[in-house]
C-alpha cells in the first residue's frame, strides 16, 4: 500500500519552503509493536557488517549502512503482554514506586529537557483499540499512561489545522479555568498534608506529582496557543484503519520533525492492527500464539514484513530530507522493536531491536548473547540515546552502563 502523500513530495518532501529549524537539533523517535516479531527471520546468522539479511531485514537494503540490528537486549522482566508496556521504560508499572524516576519512558524523560522549545514536547501516536486495550508505551514520571493521538486525521489536525478565533478563545478560557482549579487543589492539598499520616502523605505526593504534570502541560499550551502552525502540505486525510494508515502516520511524524513541531515522537502498533486488511483471516493476537504451525507463522511474516517495509520507508524518507549540515536521519535517533521477545510463549527476553540514524556508526548486526551467553540491558542503549540527545545522565531504568 502506498502513502497518501502527493507523489510530487517524493522522499525528500518539504512544505514548499525551507524547514522551520535552520540549525540542526537532536531528535528521538521510538516505534513499538505489541506482538513482537519472528526473530528467526529477523536475526542474521553472522555478526558484523557482512551479515546476510534474513527475510524481515531485506526491506532495509537501501539504508543498511544507517541501521544497527541488536540481539541479546531486554529488561529482564516477566509478564507477557503486560510486560510489553515496559519497552521504553525498563520498569514494570507495579515496580515503579521504588525506582528513582518511576517508570517514566524514554520519550517522556527526553521531553522534560525540551520545555517549550517546540509546540509539542512529544507526540505519542497509536490507537485505543484492540484486544489488549490502547497504547501503553509512553509513561510520565508519575506513572500515568500518555494517551495516543489516534489516526492520521487527528494527527494532521493537531499539526497543521489552524484554530478559529472562537476556538482560540475557548482554548484560552479552558486553560485559565484549568489553572484556577489546580491552584485551588494545591491549596487544599497543603492544608490536608498537615493532618494526615506519613503513608497518606506519600499517596498525596504521588497525586500532586500528577497535578504538577498537568500544570506543565497547561503552561506549554498557553505559550503556543496563538503561535501560527505550519502550512498544511495537503488536505486533511480521513482515518481508515491502522494497517492502511501506517504509512501516512510515518509521513506525518516525519513532517512534525521537519517543521520542528516536535523533536520527540513515538508510534505504537497495537492490537487493532487487523490482518484482514492484508488478506489474512485470522486475528493478530491468535496468530502470535502460532504453536509452531507454519501456516500461522507465514501469516505473521506477511504482517511483520508489511510493518518493517514501512519503517524502512520512513528511514529512507528521513535520509532524503535536508536538515542543516546533514539529513533529518543524521540528527534523529530512531529505535524500533518490541517488549515481546516471543509471542508464542509470552517471553519478554531477547527482544527484537533496531536502531537507525542519530549520527551513530551503523551497518552491523550485534549479537550480545554470542559473547558469553548473557544478555545486556536494553536500558543501556537508552542511556546512550539520552546522552546523544544532549541529556547528561549515566543511568535510566535498570541500566548499569551505556551500550554505544
Amino acid at each position: 500500500m502506498q502513502s497518501l502523500l502527493p507523489s510530487s513530495l517524493g522522499s525528500g518532501f518539504a512544505l514548499g519552503a525551507e524547514p522551520v529549524q535552520k540549525e540542526s537539533v537532536r531528535r528521538l523517535v521510538a516505534v513499538g509493536n505489541l506482538m513482537g516479531f519472528q526473530t528467526p527471520y529477523l536475526f542474521p546468522e553472522k555478526t558484523g557488517k557482512n551479515y546476510e539479511a534474513p527475510r524481515l531485514l531485506q526491506p532495509f537494503e537501501k539504508v543498511r549502512d544507517q541501521l544497527t540490528v541488536y540481539r541479546g537486549l531486554d529488561h529482564d522482566v516477566k509478564g507477557g503482554h503486560f510486560a510489553v508496556h515496559s519497552f521504553l521504560s525498563g520498569v514494570l508499572q507495579m515496580d515503579a514506586k521504588g525506582m528513582p524516576d518511576g517508570n517514566i519512558s524514554l520519550d517522556q524523560l527526553a521531553a522534560e529537557s525540551i520545555g517549550g522549545a517546540t509546540r509539542f514536547p512529544t507526540l505519542t501516536v497509536g490507537s485505543e483499540g484492540g484486544i489488549h486495550g490502547g497504547c501503553m508505551m509512553s509513561w510520565t514520571r508519575s506513572g500515568t499512561r500518555v494517551p495516543p493521538v489516534t489516526g492520521p486525521g487527528a494527527l494532521f489536525k493537531k499539526l497543521f489545522v489552524k484554530e478559529s478565533a472562537a476556538d482560540l478563545e475557548k482554548a484560552k478560557d479552558r486553560i485559565s479555568l484549568q489553572g484556577s482549579i489546580l491552584d485551588a487543589m494545591n491549596g487544599d492539598a497543603k492544608s490536608l498534608a498537615r493532618r494526615i499520616d506519613k503513608e497518606d502523605r506519600e499517596k498525596l505526593e504521588e497525586y500532586m506529582t500528577s497535578v504538577r504534570d498537568v500544570e506543565k502541560q497547561i503552561q506549554l499550551s498557553e505559550q503556543w496557543v496563538e503561535v501560527p502552525k505550519p502550512k498544511a502540505p495537503f488536505d486533511q486525510p480521513r482515518d481508515r484503519n491502522m494497517v492502511e494508515d501506517l504509512p501516512l502516520l510515518y509521513d506525518l511524524i516525519a513532517l512534525a520533525l521537519q517543521t520542528d513541531s516536535t523533536r520527540i515522537a513515538t508510534l505504537e502498533i497495537g492490537g487493532d492492527f487487523l490482518p484482514a486488511h492484508l488478506g489474512i483471516k485470522s486475528g493478530y493476537h491468535s496468530l502470535s500464539h502460532h504453536g509452531k504451525k507454519q501456516d500461522a507463522i507465514d501469516s505473521l511474516l506477511v504482517i511483520e514484513e508489511y510493518q518493517l517495509k514501512h519503517f524502512a520507508r520512513f528511514i529512507e524518507k528521513m535520509a532524503g530530507m535536508n536538515d542543516g549540515e546533514g539529513t533529518l536521519l543524521d540528527h534523529t535517533s530512531v529505535v524500533f522493536g518490541s517488549g515481546m521477545g516471543n509471542g508464542n510463549v509470552h517471553s519478554n527476553y531477547d527482544l527484537p531491536v533496531l536502531l537507525a540514524g542519530g549520527g551513530f556508526r551503523h551497518g552491523e548486526y550485534k549479537n550480545y548473547t554470542a559473547e558469553n551467553g548473557e544478555r545486556k540491558k536494553l536500558c543501556n542503549l537508552y542511556v546512550s540515546l539520552l546522552q546523544n540527545f544532549g541529556i547528561e545522565r549515566d543511568s535510566f531504568g535498570n541500566s548499569d552502563g551505556t551500550l554505544i
